[in-house]
């Protein structure tokens, strides 16, 4: 099968390997469609960890094809999106239910092959049967989905409360949509007019280009941040957006080994709340019903499609200005 593979820093190759066999315990799915993340680029870059060589891709969804021994609860043909991350089940964190603190979390797409190829071997336990009416286009939205789920969660919004959005990328417009869906005044903090457009399109009340702008929309900040471009500059920026008592979630991935200056005494004298969003635990089929059920809308957010043989010069660029999702299909 043709596959791309991360094989060392600053290297991806597209090429043919074996086909993934159906192991005890797993599924193979045909991929359908695997967006490309902001991590993968951290990965080549080497700023994330990863274990080359690796087929790289960790947002997936495609059909069954195969299905190992001792596996009852797919079949041949059932639609499926991935959650790629594994937890190992018996660590501090595990047993407490925080599976996305796992000592030993390995994921699909980052550790082991995923979804850039056109076949992937997925424990039966992380591919999610999709919703009934649900298509592989829109599920390979559901683990980014799931992220900015477990980010809400964390931010605990309430009715009427006021929400910043930092950073128009998927992450961010997916971010918007959900705090509109809870209750919030939203709005969407983005130097790209065309993220900005799209912002609007998906329920951000007000955008604006620069944090200044946002003061002199809201002077006094908002009860929420949520940081979702995943740059130091805006990391710094977040929590001086935060009104007194205000909570900041950190959403966005930033380089491992860069620091980002924050004034201790400020966050202590405002009493801001400064929180950690990681991963998707146990919301991915949250995020698989919201699909379903229309409230989150994708269509806007996919800016082209493309061939695994584009991988090398995609994940090698810095995203375009107008660039939210690229899907890899095919």
């Amino acid at each position: 099968m043709q596959a791309a593979r991360f094989m060392e820093v600053g290297r991806i190759e597209v090429g043919d390997i074996p086909d993934p066999d159906p192991v005890h315990g797993e599924v193979v799915v045909r991929v359908s469609h695997a967006g490309v993340c902001g991590t993968d680029r951290h990965i080549l870059k080497g700023e994330f960890p990863s274990r080359p060589p690796v087929v790289l891709g960790h947002e997936f969804s495609g059909t069954v094809v195969a299905v190992g021994a001792g596996v009852t609860t797919h079949s041949v043909g059932d639609l499926v999106a991935c959650d790629p991350n594994i937890a190992c089940g018996a660590c501090p964190s595990c047993l407490l239910g925080r599976i996305n603190l796992c000592e030993n979390l390995i994921a699909i797409g980052v550790q082991r092959n995923g979804g850039f190829a056109e076949f992937s071997s997925v424990p039966a336990h992380r591919a999610l049967s999709l919703p009934a009416g649900l298509d592989l286009r829109s599920a390979a939205f559901s683990e980014p989905l799931a992220c900015c789920v477990h980010a809400l969660d964390v931010a605990a919004i309430r009715p009427g409360e006021r929400a910043i959005v930092i950073g128009g990328g998927v992450i961010g417009l997916l971010c918007v949509q959900l705090a509109r869906l809870a209750g919030a005044e939203v709005m969407l903090i983005t130097r790209s007019p065309a993220r900005q457009v799209i912002g609007g399109s998906v329920g951000a009340h007000t955008v604006a280009a620069t944090p200044e702008e946002a003061r002199e929309q809201w002077p006094r900040g908002a009860d929420i941040v949520l940081e979702c471009a995943g740059t130091g500059e805006t990391m710094a920026q977040a929590p001086r957006l935060a009104e007194r008592g205000g909570r900041v979630v950190i959403v966005g991935v930033l380089a491992k080994g860069e620091g980002v200056l924050i004034e201790p005494f400020d966050l202590l004298l405002r009493e801001v709340d400064l929180r950690m969003a990681f991963v998707n635990p146990f919301t991915q089929s949250r995020a698989l019903q919201l699909l379903a059920s229309g409230a989150i809308s994708t269509a806007p957010l996919v800016t082209r499609e493309v061939g695994r043989e584009d991988l090398p010069g995609i994940l090698a660029s810095q995203p375009g200005p107008s660039e939210v999702k690229v899907l890899v299909t095919g």
